[in-house]
């Protein structure tokens, strides 16, 4: 259980010096996106599943029953207002932010169909369950290929930076609240978006864990 207590992201070989550069290693890129779509895969397993959005899903369709909205555009103006909150964070942004929002999109739209359908509900479950543990992984690997998180990750590691707590919980507390209030306007929850909501913390926080410890021992 020591990946609770992981309260930083690791700077490993091939993490780049800075974030915000015009000319990142290329190791540092080839990691960011490999983790982006080790990323997309998981968000696509938890939506081939069915059986819940993830936590942001859940707010930006509740957004849309008190805006009239499209889910779309909603989850635009949630981004772009993440995005703000970097600002008192003082969060820096990166060619990571950019291929964010591009490579998962790319992901998704390709990989998508591609992914089996299951009748079970415990099977499609424990798809889901999968979705979270692979989303965890990728979101690992490019976070610590440090070139700009995307727009939530972002918030997440703003906030862990000024309280110092564990980034698990710091992300925990970050999906649960914004699943609350989007069931609370109206949003879909389901057993998917629970397992997100208190399993994506984690599931980054053994994912630089054991990256970390590989790379010790080589």
């Amino acid at each position: 259980m020591s990946f609770l207590s992981v309260t930083s992201i690791p700077k490993l070989r091939w993490s780049s010096p800075t974030a915000f550069t015009l000319k990142p290693p290329a190791v540092s890129v080839a990691f960011l996106i490999l983790g982006l779509v080790i990323f997309g895969l998981g968000e696509a397993l938890l939506i081939s599943a069915g059986v819940g959005v993830s936590p942001w899903t859940v707010f930006a369709e509740g957004l849309t029953n008190v805006t009239s909205w499209s889910l779309g555009f909603a989850t635009f103006v949630i981004s772009a207002s993440v995005l703000f909150l970097w600002i008192p964070l003082r969060q820096t942004p990166g060619v990571g932010t950019i291929l964010n929002a591009i490579i998962i999109a790319l992901v998704l739209e390709y990989v998508l169909p591609l992914l089996p359908v299951f009748q079970g509900f415990i099977t499609n479950a424990l798809l889901a369950l999968l979705g979270v543990l692979v989303t965890g992984c990728g979101g690992a690997i490019y976070l610590i290929a440090n070139l700009g998180p995307g727009p939530r990750d972002g918030l997440m590691t703003g906030l862990q930076a000024i309280t110092h707590q564990p980034i698990a919980l710091v992300r925990t507390c970050l999906e649960v609240l914004v699943v609350a209030i989007g069931w609370a306007l109206g949003g879909t929850l389901g057993l998917g978006t629970i397992f997100f909501a208190l399993g994506i913390g984690p599931a980054t926080a053994i994912g630089m864990q054991i990256l970390q410890l590989r790379s010790n021992v080589h």
